[in-house]
């Protein structure tokens, strides 16, 4: 039976992620990942913004804000130093009268007590000056949001990770897992349809969407644990008026209060396409379509602060799907990312309910992952 020293399953961005970095740290051990599908990146990596965000709206302690604070400058490092395509383009978050002003003061004040220290307030003569065809009462400004190729960031990641031995096997589905004091035992299919085992010492769960299946595969009531899983759908639409492409700056509202979304936003990406969305919606099964009746409440979302825009320039585009741990209704919900030993499990970390910011934060969740490792070596 094949044998590895550190198995990761998933090869979306935080998966290759962490081969990249477990595969430099720890040298000259066996390092693999199993992909279910036939190449990186094809759920939750591929379908999202592409936004570097800057850690503006997780509560201060949270491993949300400060994941997402060393990302954002993780990412920009990386970034240059493997010629990945990234534009740090800044980010105005709109507040459309004095109300809306007081909540985008709040945000300000929790960026800050996450330890960004370039946000700033301004008001409208600024914000025309900044964007001349967006109207709005002021806004928050974040220098450090940006967007990124995140497909050329896994590519790079891929890259690296190969490059130092890791083997990446994609069209592997994992079936289960049992978990060993020396050793966990994973069954998978193989491109075949042949069902294969292996062993490794460290097995990572990254796996996205399929986070919970592969945890509850180990015996762990994600009930009782709060590892259940919920899909939140985002949809997109492509903004066609020419107009569009003259938006310097990422261009957000005021977020959910409850934090499901951060509200349907203007983002371009580095080609000049601007896009509207996403929007948040929780579903019961993975469906990336997009409900061309939904233009109706995009167009209402933006109409206010870009009034240049016509609800005819509104084209359906794509959807990305999110494993939130948070339900419907329910509150703020943190990254987990825990090494599973108090559950008498040593060696098994999981990672459930990794959405935004996860691309963002991908390289510094990599670096916590190897800490745990280390930590137990």
């Amino acid at each position: 039976m094949i044998a590895f020293d550190i198995l990761i399953i998933g090869a979306g961005v935080v998966g290759l992620a962490i081969a990249a970095h477990v595969a430099q740290r720890f040298s000259g051990n066996s390092i693999a990942v199993l992909e279910r599908h036939g190449k990186f990146g094809q759920e939750t990596s591929s379908r999202n913004s592409e936004v570097i965000h800057a850690g503006i709206y997780y509560p201060s302690g949270s491993l949300k804000a400060r994941l997402c604070v060393a990302g954002n400058r993780m990412l920009y490092d990386f970034c240059r130093a493997a010629h990945v395509p990234h534009q740090r383009t800044g980010k105005l978050i709109l507040a459309a009268d004095a109300p809306e002003m007081e909540t985008i003061r709040t945000l300000f004040q929790t960026g800050t007590a996450n330890g960004i220290d370039d946000l700033k307030l301004i008001d409208g003569t600024e914000l025309r000056r900044m964007e001349p065809q967006v109207t709005a009462w002021g806004a928050l400004y974040s220098p450090s949001t940006g967007i990124i190729d995140s497909h050329q960031l896994m590519a790079r990641l891929e890259a690296r990770a190969l490059s130092m031995g890791a083997v990446i096997a994609y069209q592997h589905d994992v079936i289960n897992v049992v978990p060993g004091n020396a050793a966990t035992t994973v069954l998978y299919r193989a491109p075949s349809g042949s069902e294969e085992r292996l062993t490794c010492r460290w097995f990572v769960n990254a796996a996205g969407l399929g986070a919970q299946h592969i945890a509850a595969s180990m015996g762990i009531d994600c009930d009782t644990a709060g590892y259940r899983l919920f899909f939140c759908k985002g949809e997109y639409f492509f903004l066609r008026n020419p107009a569009a492409r003259n938006l310097k700056h990422l261009i957000y509202p005021p977020p959910f209060k409850d934090l499901r979304g951060l509200g349907i936003h203007i983002t371009r990406s580095l080609d000049g396409t601007v896009r509207l969305g996403p929007n948040a919606v929780y579903v019961d099964r993975l469906d990336y379509s997009v409900d061309p009746a939904h233009a109706k409440q995009f167009y209402e979302s933006i109409q206010p602060y870009l009034p240049f825009v016509s609800f005819s320039d509104l084209q359906p585009d794509m959807a990305g799907i999110r494993p939130k741990l948070q339900g419907p209704g329910e509150t703020f919900r943190d990254f987990v990312i825990c090494h599973e030993h108090e559950r008498g499990l040593p060696g098994i970390i999981n990672l459930i309910g990794i959405e935004s910011p996860g691309l963002t934060a991908c390289l510094s969740i990599a670096e916590t992952v190897g800490d745990m490792i280390a930590a137990a070596w």
